[in-house]
């Protein structure tokens, strides 16, 4: 049997939007809008995405490099503020190995006419090295996703038609 460590950690990433925070809520908790924008953007396939957007629903994206293994995101909504707060539990799995396991808050903040995003995340990684890669490339995957997401056009669709 291969022996795993685990590291705990907690990093917060702030980021202010130009949107109101019910089009940024919207874009994170509606499923045909997320899917447009959350994953690798350098690797865009996908095996499967389903989002039960309920507390006690899940949220599941699988996929991953055709040579590569199965990255897999499994989120469990724990708590629900519509425009203000998302609480959430997920893990992620390389394989069949499950890498991490997080508890992170999402918080939309009114700011002028947009809105900040405060995500703050605690996680047990199953590695040192897992978590030095995550802590390292977390803020900047994010920031690439969330460009997409909240960027100043809506190239990938995810605003709603007012």
């Amino acid at each position: 049997m291969t022996e795993r460590s685990v590291v705990h950690s907690t990093f917060i990433i702030e980021r202010v939007y130009p949107q109101a925070p019910a089009k940024v809520y919207f874009a994170l908790t509606d499923a045909e809008a997320k899917r447009r924008w959350f994953g690798d953007p350098s690797n865009p396939q996908r095996d499967s995405y389903r989002m039960d957007f309920r507390v006690g629903g899940q949220e599941v994206n699988s996929g991953g490099p055709k040579d590569g293994p199965v990255h897999t995101y499994t989120a469990t909504y724990l708590d629900i503020v519509p425009n203000q707060r998302l609480v959430y539990s997920y893990d992620m799995l390389f394989g069949d190995t499950r890498i991490s396991v997080s508890l992170a808050t999402m918080e939309l903040r009114p700011e002028g006419a947009g809105t900040r995003l405060v995500l703050t995340e605690q996680g047990a990684f199953s590695t040192a090295t897992t978590h030095r890669q995550r802590a390292s490339t977390a803020p900047t995957s994010c920031s690439t996703c969330w460009a997409t997401l909240c960027g100043q056009s809506d190239k990938a669709g995810c605003w709603p038609r007012s």
